[in-house]
């Protein structure tokens, strides 16, 4: 378990143990997860793990952030570019159902570790919160751009929509499940007269 002692194997260790939580994390589940899994298959030393997280919690904080990241870049790229707010929405749809019908998808990592960490004043829990309403707000601004009429509705729909696709397209074939979800984002969208 050799990591070397300059700046970039510190760096590069630090993201084999976040990329190897990353994996086992949305996988597995956190809590099934310990650190020793972790350390061996990132395959660094204990001391490595605590030079770069104070601890499990926050590993799981910094996978979070990761995932947040992510989604949020994807957002972004999917809604530029387009002509119109409705055709941004529909953009927003496509990536979301993207991830859905992705090798080895296993729901919404944020809806995942909520589960897991049920107290709502737990930072790991307040990490989801803060995801989510990025995400509603996001949507709700993308929505208020269709129509004249106040999108906050709207808005929690389309996360509604999303949160049932996330859940249900990790237990059937998930090829109807995002079919099923893009003409509910239409719905929406012919609902603000789109």
């Amino acid at each position: 378990m050799s990591e070397g002692t300059g700046g970039s194997s510190t760096s590069a260790a630090r993201a084999r143990l976040l990329d190897t939580a990353t994996r086992i994390f949305y996988a597995e589940g956190i809590h099934s997860v310990g650190v020793d899994r972790i350390i061996a298959e990132a395959q660094v030393t204990r001391a490595t793990l605590y030079r770069h997280f104070t601890g499990k919690e926050e590993l799981v904080l910094a996978y979070l952030d990761q995932a947040d990241r992510g989604i949020r870049a994807g957002i972004e790229a999917a809604r530029t570019g387009e002509e119109s707010a409705a055709d941004a929405v529909r953009a927003v749809g496509r990536f979301i159902t993207g991830g859905i019908q992705s090798p080895g998808f296993r729901g919404c990592a944020f809806l995942n570790a909520v589960a897991e960490y049920p107290d709502p004043a737990h930072p790991i829990h307040q990490a989801v919160l803060a995801h989510r309403q990025w995400f509603l707000d996001t949507v709700t601004e993308l929505l208020a751009q269709v129509g004249d009429r106040p999108a906050d509705e709207a808005g929690r729909h389309l996360v509604m929509l999303r949160d049932g696709a996330m859940a249900a397209g990790c237990l059937s074939d998930p090829k109807p499940i995002a079919e099923t979800f893009l003409l509910g984002v239409e719905g929406i969208l012919r609902a603000r007269g789109a």
